[in-house]
């Protein structure tokens, strides 16, 4: 019964956002596919996998910051991803307030974070963000890009030469639980530049906002590292 259960969890999203794909706009089909996933989630509270060996609970939604192959189920380098346990746009600071918000108050967000003049965050509408915490936790989670898949994400322990394995069930790729909406981009500056050179000041409000899917703009002066966004509903019991 429990692996049935779980199941059904993945293949009613799935059906559902196939159904629904024929005269129906995107946003009510993305609605309705988040609302049922979370429904069903939180109403079986404790969800089996289908390999029926790991146990999920339903968890407030948390979001990865994931580097890879758009293609690939699976790969190395899960240690370069990063965890916001918190939606951090609500905690970010526009572009055109960096000065008064930012530089003014030495660094410290409204939402009392600290800004790193050399390791910043942006997201696809303009807000600086804090920095996501590095890395994820090894263990088994839950993950969606709140469109067709989700899919059972595995994170490896680090092995001894301080790499993670992460793996995506489900026949799921990164790009199928990207959300694509969501668009972030790390900024360090140029080997051998002047550090200041790299700053929110240097960004351009025009290019924002970022088109769904789409690269994040370049700053003058940085290097950019753009990151895909994974949602996490649930997440194993004994991670």
């Amino acid at each position: 019964m429990s692996e049935s259960r779980n199941y059904s969890v993945a293949s009613t999203v799935t059906t559902a956002a196939r159904n629904d794909a024929g005269g129906v706009s995107t946003a009510r089909i993305l609605a309705k596919v988040a609302v049922l996933l979370l429904v069903l989630l939180q109403s079986l509270q404790l969800v089996h996998a289908q390999d029926g060996e790991t146990t999920f609970k339903s968890v407030r939604t948390q979001f990865i910051a994931a580097l890879g192959d758009p293609a690939a189920s699976s790969g190395t380098g899960a240690q370069t991803w990063g965890l916001w346990r918190e939606d951090p746009g609500p905690r970010g600071v526009w572009l055109n307030n960096f000065e008064p918000q930012l530089v003014v108050s030495g660094g410290v967000a409204p939402a009392n974070w600290k800004f790193d003049d050399n390791d910043w965050w942006l997201d696809e509408n303009g807000l600086i963000m804090e920095k996501p915490e590095f890395s994820v936790p090894a263990g088994k989670y839950m993950v969606t890009g709140d469109r067709a898949k989700v899919a059972m994400l595995t994170i490896h322990p680090l092995d001894e030469k301080g790499n993670q394995r992460w793996e995506l069930g489900n026949g799921a790729t990164l790009y199928d639980v990207t959300h694509l909406p969501c668009r972030t981009a790390r900024y360090t500056p140029l080997d051998g530049s002047d550090e200041a050179a790299c700053s929110p000041a240097s960004a351009k409000t025009v290019d924002f906002p970022v088109t769904p899917g789409g690269p994040m703009p370049a700053v003058e002066g940085c290097h950019k590292l753009d990151y895909a966004v994974l949602f996490i509903v649930a997440e194993a019991v004994d991670n």
